[in-house]
């Protein structure tokens, strides 16, 4: 096993200020320039690494925030707009795409490949100096879309194909990926939230494409973090209440477990999925609730990992269910802090 009894990690994303779109709104006025907002989100990332190590998280991130202007879901949206803009064969040009059949009126601002996908530096390596700049950089993961998620959401005028597509991406991230290896990351995070929208067909493409991307890596641990998108709390948040957009009942979990990988990182409530498929993999259970405000005790957390007492303690790793990008800081920090006790306890009860 890559990592100790009930490792802690979080998904990826971070607490965002809500004056992170006021300072937007200056950049598009004119009264406040490009580097002064890329200057707010060095700040808060400073603080996301501050608060991960006060809190005694095992392996971080750097909160995702450059990432994003905004805590909506606009442009450069952190998971998909940021990334597709680095890459050519993408135009310039988004359209809205609904992202849900839970809320049709909820759209997203998708790209249009236009062109074959080119080799492309995603921004990985420059992002694993800064955060190892603040942190041990033996504790730095650093996070990236998968393939299927950055091909499904965006408009496709070129291949017309989306297992094509996705080996294309998978190639550029490849590459990436080797570089950020040889850099000295020793954690890296493929994150798929789309797969229980999607066919079997395209699922099982989209783990050969996943494969694709982490073949030859030899020093760097793979953890894949699999969702439903849990994006929302409270009606202030993009007017959304808190749910999962992607959730359909179907949870495609064998073929999920033929990802090449050494951790999953999941919803806790979908553990139970994973008894007798996990082989040598590591879990770790989202058993931090990003989407209830109130903050668990260490004990909370733990009780919810006992439950699946299939799960031995060499295979638990503890996370939380998605990425606190919507959490007043506060409470983002007293979360995870509550999964450190939660490790703790968990621990102390098999001593």
């Amino acid at each position: 096993m890559r990592y100790p009894k009930f490792t802690t990690t979080v998904v990826g994303s971070y607490s965002v200020p809500r004056w992170f779109e006021a300072l937007e709104k200056q950049v598009e006025t004119g009264a406040l320039s490009k580097a002064d907002m890329a200057d707010a989100q060095l700040r808060v990332s400073e603080a996301a690494i501050l608060d991960q190590l006060t809190a005694g998280i095992d392996i971080l991130t750097g909160g995702e925030s450059h990432r994003r202007t905004n805590n909506r879901h606009a442009p450069p949206n952190a998971m998909l707009n940021f990334f597709w803009q680095k890459i050519p064969g993408f135009s310039k040009e988004t359209r809205k795409k609904p992202i849900t059949q839970k809320d049709p009126n909820v759209f997203h601002p998708a790209a249009v490949l236009t062109g074959p996908i080119g080799e492309a530096d995603l921004g990985l390596v420059e992002e694993f100096k800064v955060v190892s700049t603040y942190a041990p950089p033996d504790q730095v993961k650093i996070t990236m879309t998968g393939p299927h998620m950055l091909a499904k959401v965006a408009f496709d005028e070129y291949y017309g194909d989306i297992a094509k597509f996705m080996r294309a991406l998978a190639k550029v991230m490849n590459q990436n990926y080797h570089q950020l290896e040889d850099a000295g990351c020793k954690y890296v995070q493929i994150d798929e939230p789309l797969f229980t929208v999607s066919t079997d067909e395209e699922v099982a493409a989209a783990v050969d494409a996943i494969n694709l991307s982490t073949e030859g890596l030899s020093k760097m641990s793979v953890q894949v973090h699999i969702c439903q998108g849990n994006y929302a709390v409270g009606a202030d948040y993009d007017g959304q209440i808190g749910h999962r957009y992607f959730d359909t009942g179907r949870y495609p979990v064998d073929l999920i477990c033929k990802i090449n990988c050494d951790a999953f990182l999941i919803e806790g409530d979908m553990t139970f999925y994973y008894e007798g498929k996990l082989g040598n993999k590591q879990l770790a259970v989202g058993a931090c609730d990003v989407q209830d405000l109130n903050v668990e005790s260490g004990e909370t957390i733990a009780e919810r990992i006992r439950q699946y007492r299939w799960l031995v303690p060499e295979q638990t790793m503890i996370t939380s269910s998605c990425g606190m990008n919507h959490l007043p800081r506060h409470i983002a920090f007293g979360k995870l802090k509550a999964m450190a006790d939660a490790k703790r306890i968990l621990l102390g009860s098999i001593v």
